[in-house]
């Protein structure tokens, strides 16, 4: 290295040309001859810092040698080994990440395909349930229909008329609930032409009394009346229950006391006889009561007359709440109540603001203003099959409608309208 050097100072010096004059046939020049003196200081500094160079070279070596001699070491082979020990442990994961994906992925198809399959399960137990029910009705409808059933009525109801009997309950406005009516069988000999009028005297749920007037001059001036208590209380089994009852030849048909009976209170013996309605969970109770924004307290059962005779109008759970229609007949030989048949239709009995039968015909009404109902359903017992395509308007002079019923005998509808009564005439 240092021959290096000097040989690198020798190359440094060049040569120099400088001017001279002739003097006596003679060159003459100045020269300087500081310019080829050796550079002592110069040469000493370099040597120093070559020195100083290969120092640095060795100290670097060392440490190249003591990091290699270290990489290998039993501490460093420990970290590798952990290093190998986590790579596997996140290996793992992702492998059992990857695994519990897949079968989220699985349990979900699976989960869906399984509701898939409930669901068509459900809608086929749906249409088979509808068609049982259709061909029940079918088989009610083929039992002990009398021979003139289906020419009693002319087709469906065209039109009902405004109100063309309008008076305030002889109890007073403030006995919003109730029912009233005419007479409602033609061979009725006794009470052919008499009115009634069964207020809910308590809680505008129950009632124990039935006012009877012999003629309609006598009910419209509400005089000469006759006042029957059927009940001694208001909680006795046999009060009535809800705004519901009908005067049917000599007998007044309610439903009684919380509970899924029919009662018929005698008025010339004073006797009661009942019968329990047909079907799994009976309402009763305000447990499905005729509705539209509010419900009309405990109006779950509804006894109706036409010109076939009794019927009960109800809800069941067996029929998810829809309307059950149920024909009573008085057996007068062995003085017994009995159920004959029974139709269940579609309609939600909580949807419906009232109901009354005509010619074995249902019809259901619904709310629309304060003043004013509309008849929009109809089921037929005689074919089994329903019509809720009708939109005909009936007239009210209040908004809630406690109780309605059809008469037979002159072909009028009878409502309880918050303390009014009202009649409407029918057109077929």
């Amino acid at each position: 290295l240092v021959s290096f050097l000097l040989l690198l100072l020798l190359l440094l010096f060049r040569s120099q040309r400088v001017s001279g004059y002739k003097k006596a046939n003679a060159c003459v020049c100045q020269l300087n001859s500081t310019m080829w003196l050796f550079p002592a200081q110069k040469f000493k500094y370099v040597l120093e810092e070559v020195h100083t160079c290969e120092g640095s070279l060795n100290n670097l070596q060392e440490e190249v040698r003591t990091h290699v001699a270290l990489f290998y070491s039993p501490l460093l082979l420990k970290h590798k080994y952990q290093l190998q020990y986590y790579c596997f442990i996140i290996y793992n994961f992702f492998i059992i990440t990857y695994t519990i994906y897949w079968y989220v992925i699985f349990k979900c198809i699976l989960h869906k395909h399984v509701n898939k399959m409930q669901t068509i399960d459900t809608l086929n137990m749906k249409t088979v349930k509808e068609k049982l029910r259709y061909l029940k009705n079918n088989v009610e409808t083929c039992k002990s229909i009398p021979k003139d059933f289906r020419g009693m009525c002319v087709g469906l109801i065209t039109n009902i008329s405004d109100p063309i009997t309008a008076k305030v309950s002889p109890h007073g406005k403030s006995y919003i609930s109730g029912s009233w009516g005419k007479q409602a069988q033609k061979e009725s000999e006794g009470q052919k032409n008499s009115y009634w009028v069964q207020p809910l005297l308590s809680s505008h749920i129950w009632g124990n009394t039935v006012r009877l007037y012999q003629t309609y001059e006598d009910f419209m001036a509400s005089t000469n009346h006759r006042e029957f208590t059927f009940a001694s209380s208001y909680s006795h089994p046999s009060t009535n229950e809800g705004p519901n009852a009908v005067l049917y030849g000599e007998a007044l048909y309610y439903h009684c006391y919380r509970s899924a009976d029919i009662c018929r209170y005698d008025l010339e013996t004073n006797e009661v006889k009942r019968v329990t309605l047909p079907g799994t969970g009976v309402g009763f109770n305000n447990k499905f009561p005729y509705c539209y924004y509010d419900c009309r307290l405990n109006s779950d059962v509804d006894v109706e007359a036409d010109e076939t005779g009794l019927w009960a109008l109800y809800a069941t759970i067996g029929n998810h709440g829809n309307l059950v229609i149920s024909r009573l007949v008085w057996d007068s030989e062995v003085k017994s109540l009995n159920v004959t048949q029974t139709w269940e239709t579609r309609l939600f009995k909580k949807a419906v603001s009232n109901a009354f039968m005509v010619c074995g015909v249902m019809y259901a009404t619904r709310y629309v203003n304060e003043y004013r109902e509309e008849v929009f359903y109809a089921f037929n017992t005689a074919t089994g099959k329903e019509d809720n395509s009708l939109a005909i308007p009936l007239e009210k002079v209040a908004k809630a409608v406690a109780s309605l019923s059809y008469n037979p005998t002159n072909k009028q509808i009878y409502m309880y309208n918050d303390g009014y009564l009202l009649a409407y005439q029918v057109y077929f």
